[in-house]
């Protein structure tokens, strides 16, 4: 039986482990499984690391249901953004140490997260929904717009450029690379430094940086808006 994403919390540390044996695609068990970890997280836990047990860290949206089901898409693309607004507004830190690709809706996880940590080597990130005939809900360019450098938005979110850990670092997608095998010490280290703050000074000073954003993101999804996605 597949998990898809799991929790375990030591010393007030929770890391998250999505899985579902094949890229992490954001389906409907995936969405709904990783909600009960951060339920869980967000709970019991000072800081949270968001990681992957694959070789990608999530390679967006289920696409069988984004080309196949057409009745279904708005509300996957809905629950997506619920997901990501979670994750962008938390109390809590959240890290996400990336051992992998992270494409399309996978790249717009990146950007939910307090710091992001990407691995050397061959990973490849990017915003390619230009290139594979769909355009962004509105929630993609505020998400990008936060964190993306400006002078790199139109070859990341218009031009469907997939770089390499390096240049999404340069990018803002990343905030930092590190070795593959030193991946998870060098989140843990980061998460240590983070549960060094006072927690609630913490959630309050990251929601005066990016509440606005959240409300206006909130205000979309429950209008609806632009969640068809399409060209």
């Amino acid at each position: 039986m597949i998990e898809f994403a799991s929790c375990t919390i030591t010393d007030g540390l929770a890391v998250i482990t999505l899985d579902d044996g094949k890229a992490n695609a954001l389906s409907f068990d995936m969405m709904a499984t990783l909600n009960a970890a951060l339920d869980e997280a967000e709970a019991n836990a000072d800081v949270i690391i968001l990681t992957s047990g694959r070789a990608a860290m999530c390679a967006g949206f289920d696409l069988k249901v984004m080309r196949n089901e057409p009745d279904k898409v708005a509300d996957m693309v809905g629950q997506g953004g619920r997901l990501m607004l979670r994750i962008f507004s938390s109390k809590k830190p959240i890290i996400i140490a990336s051992p992998g690709h992270g494409i399309a809706g996978g790249c717009l996880l990146m950007l939910t997260g307090d710091y992001r940590i990407g691995v050397e080597g061959e990973s490849r990130y990017g915003l390619n929904e230009s290139a594979i005939g769909m355009v962004l809900p509105p929630y993609g360019i505020d998400l990008a717009r936060f964190k993306i450098n400006n002078q790199h938005l139109d070859r990341c979110f218009v031009g469907a450029e997939l770089v390499d850990s390096a240049t999404a670092q340069e990018f803002g997608i990343l905030d930092e690379v590190a070795a593959s095998d030193a991946l998870m010490a060098r989140a843990m280290e980061k998460a240590q430094e983070f549960q060094k703050l006072d927690g609630k000074a913490y959630a309050g000073n990251k929601k005066l940086v990016r509440g606005a954003i959240a409300e206006k993101i909130m205000a979309d999804l429950e209008a609806g808006t632009g969640l068809s996605i399409g060209t």
